[in-house]
């Protein structure tokens, strides 16, 4: 083996957690239960994240979780920043995905690309209190992420960017973007570079906020950019790279997802447990019923399966081994547990798990965009088809 390949050995049982680790996901665990549940069916209604949790979430230093002390992070690992996702997932998706995208996309690109001077400019301040979206999709370029429309123009000291992007993740509360647009539609996805661009520069706008079947209070909306100036040294790596920021995020991205869809399933799941046995059917708990529990069995089953999967491949990347079938496999996999333990967690709550004063219908909502949103599950299997083919 090369000196330079870390052995497997350096990846650490998977469902061990260090001290540090266990009192990340126990503090996240208990803010999640006392602030969060209490507001998420108003969240959910208003489709809108309440300012205060957003503002706790920066208290709390979960905004920056892998960045270095000296730059305003936790200083934490990327492992940490998938238990704070898993954690807030068990009792509100849609408020993990502003911890998922700031995390695993927006700081991780900045610590990987960005050089110096833009992490001591911007890092602390995505540490205490601005939330950086990440601008990849338009109408036209969703699994085919690399047609983009929208171009960057060079200009003297800079670029003018024109075009629209959709489906922006986080985009009302953002006041940073990370955009992807291309210098030379001719080239390709060579062409394709990453910008930051700031909200209330001329030229931009945050426009339509989508009207979402889940994870409603996570704001979706789309960006425009009308001749939008950005200086030069707003580009983020090299002119015509930014593709390679691209996959290289969105393959750790989607082990954020994965622990989304874990935390989802993990919470309909406790809940489902609890209301088995508070529901009395024929003059007992429904929960003494062989069929429930067979039910609950192999839901358990699935999220047990699920959580290795997803430990596993954060783990691999701390290790900086190779995991992106792993992370591909974890998210489809993930996905589906979280679609189908919803699922039957609303049948085992029966009439009340079909009505919005209980919380499974909102669950099973949110548990379907797993299977869309930073790759389609037909893209996580031709990822890991051409993996294991070669």
């Amino acid at each position: 083996m090369p000196e330079t390949e870390p052995a497997v050995e350096t990846i650490p049982p998977l469902t061990s957690l260090t001290e540090e680790e266990a009192m990340l996901r126990d503090t996240v665990r208990q803010f999640a239960q006392q602030e969060i549940a209490p507001r998420t069916r108003e969240m959910d209604e208003a489709q809108k994240l309440d300012p205060g949790i957003l503002r706790q979430l920066f208290e709390l230093g979960l905004m920056a979780i892998e960045a270095p002390l000296d730059l305003g992070g936790a200083g934490a690992s990327f492992f940490s920043a998938v238990l704070a996702v898993e954690e807030i997932s068990r009792v509100d998706p849609a408020v993990a995905v502003i911890v998922d995208v700031q995390n695993t996309l927006a700081v991780n690109a900045l610590l990987r690309w960005g050089n110096a001077e833009q992490q001591r400019r911007w890092i602390p301040r995505m540490a205490e209190k601005t939330v950086c979206a990440y601008a990849l999709s338009e109408a036209g370029s969703g699994s085919d992420a690399f047609s983009l429309t929208t171009q960057a123009r060079a200009d003297g000291d800079g670029f003018v960017l024109n075009g629209r992007k959709l489906w922006i993740s986080n985009a009302m509360e953002a006041d940073l973007f990370l955009v992807f647009a291309t210098v030379n539609p001719e080239a390709g996805y060579r062409g394709i570079t990453a910008f930051l661009v700031e909200r209330g520069a001329a030229g931009f706008a945050v426009g339509h906020k989508e009207d979402k079947m889940g994870i409603r209070a996570s704001s979706t909306c789309e960006l425009l950019f009308d001749d939008c100036r950005v200086p030069a040294e707003n580009v983020v790596g090299e002119v015509g790279k930014g593709y390679k920021i691209a996959i290289e995020t969105l393959n750790e991205g989607r082990i954020g997802i994965a622990a989304q869809m874990l935390g989802l399933a993990e919470g309909a799941w406790s809940l489902a447990v609890k209301y088995s046995k508070e529901r009395k059917q024929f003059g007992k708990a429904i929960a003494e019923f062989q069929a429930v529990q067979f039910t609950l069995a192999e839901m358990a089953t699935q999220i047990e399966a699920a959580r290795l999967l997803v430990y596993n491949a954060a783990r691999m990347k701390c290790a900086d081994v190779p995991f992106v079938k792993e992370a591909a496999i974890a998210k489809l996999f993930t996905s589906r547990v979280a679609e189908e333990v919803a699922s039957k967690a609303v049948e085992i709550y029966g009439g009340y798990g079909f009505v919005r004063d209980y919380p499974m219908e909102k669950f099973y909502r949110d548990a379907k965009i797993g299977s869309i949103y930073e790759g389609t599950s037909n893209m996580q299997l031709a990822t890991i088809g051409k993996l294991i083919l070669q």
